[in-house]
């Protein structure tokens, strides 16, 4: 490996090290995170850019935190519903305000017959439930039978940590 190759990977490790805790709260955080590392922020881009086309990272995302915002009520509600049209019922789904992530998992049959998961969240059972009917209504025929399972306690949340 050569010296350039070297100085790149140990900076864009330095760079995920750096921002795997969150970005900076701050209205430039790159330029923030840029003066950390010694380098520009239009290269805190260029570098983050590469990284996520590579596949290296996966996104750049804010996660909020539910309770924080008033959202004590959490709901995973899960789907069955026709395979050839999970792709289509997925993005319709997901793209409801109210549905945080939404995405087809593999059935486990003959106990678990749902293949669309689709978390909201509420301030009360009542406004998840109330949510869960709306996405019914939508899918409308081609939902064949659902479920909501609410959370019964809090998990911290933390991906994969590197050091630099």
């Amino acid at each position: 490996m050569n010296a350039e190759k070297a100085s790149s990977d140990a900076l864009d490790r330095r760079l995920v090290a750096a921002t795997q805790g969150g970005l900076p709260l701050h209205s430039h955080p790159y330029q923030i995170l840029g003066e950390q590392l010694g380098i520009s922020a239009e290269e805190v881009i260029r570098r983050l850019q590469r990284m996520l086309d590579s596949g290296v990272i996966r996104r750049i995302g804010a996660v909020p935190n539910h309770y924080a915002i008033g959202y004590t009520a959490n709901g995973m509600s899960v789907w069955d519903v026709p395979d050839a049209r999970i792709d289509q019922l997925g993005e319709r789904i997901g793209a409801l305000d109210f549905v945080t992530h939404c995405y087809h998992r593999p059935r486990q049959l003959p106990d678990w017959p749902y293949n669309l998961f689709a978390m909201t969240h509420g301030s009360s059972r009542q406004e998840v439930l109330d949510k869960v009917e709306q996405i019914a209504a939508l899918l409308g025929a081609d939902c064949r039978s659902y479920d909501v399972l609410f959370s019964t306690r809090i998990l911290k949340k933390t991906g994969l940590r590197i050091s630099a």
